[in-house]
């Protein structure tokens, strides 16, 4: 569980991610990979809304945030779109829901804060039905080794300050899950990362 002094730095950027929606620079990665959520969709940190225009194909959302702001928002930007939508204030971390409820599972820029990152995709796996996909669109380490020290050095002080980790091998957690990978792209000299995999049941 988030302590709440973490949970009030998201609370404080809510308005910086309600101006995303009209000029989101990441908007063609998240176009790339979301436009193959369909079904029964649940989305972790759903923050704003900012998936939801790529949303073309799902039937249901469940979305989860620790921010009461950013799921405040994200219910009204809901209104604009076809797909019923459940919001739950929670930590991802923290969730329940049965094995086998999804068929599809989103994370766009959210395993930057979580806790226990891998217990978390291993939770995916229970809760993603068989034959259904897990979507990340997150971002990391970048490829280059001097440019990894950088970020492993700030890492400390943006954590602080935003409540978010820059030293993380997305790639690596996803491959030390119980997940089985499809496919991985890498964009922005390899820190941003499009991943595509499938529940192991």
């Amino acid at each position: 569980m988030k302590t709440e002094d973490h949970i009030k730095k998201f609370d404080r950027q809510v308005d910086v991610y309600v101006r995303m929606r009209d000029n989101d620079k990441f908007s063609k990665y998240r176009s790339r990979l979301f436009h193959k959520a369909s079904g029964d969709v649940l989305e972790v940190g759903v923050g704003t809304g900012l998936n939801f225009p790529y949303f073309n194909e799902v039937e249901k959302l469940t979305a989860v945030d620790f921010s009461e702001p950013m799921i405040a928002e994200a219910e009204k930007e809901a209104v604009k779109y076809p797909f019923p939508a459940d919001f739950i204030r929670v930590d991802a971390e923290d969730a329940e829901f049965e094995d086998d409820s999804f068929d599809t599972i989103v994370s766009s820029l959210s395993f930057c804060s979580y806790n226990h990152p891998v217990e978390l995709l291993n939770k995916f796996n229970l809760w993603c039905k068989e034959g259904g996909r897990i979507l990340l669109f997150e971002h990391g380490l970048v490829k280059n080794k001097v440019l990894q020290t950088v970020q492993k050095a700030v890492d400390p002080l943006t954590m602080s300050a935003i409540g978010c980790h820059q030293n993380r091998d997305i790639e690596a957690l996803a491959e030390s899950s119980d997940l089985k990978i499809v496919e991985v792209k890498r964009y922005v000299l390899g820190a941003l990362y499009l991943i595509e995999a499938k529940p192991l049941k």
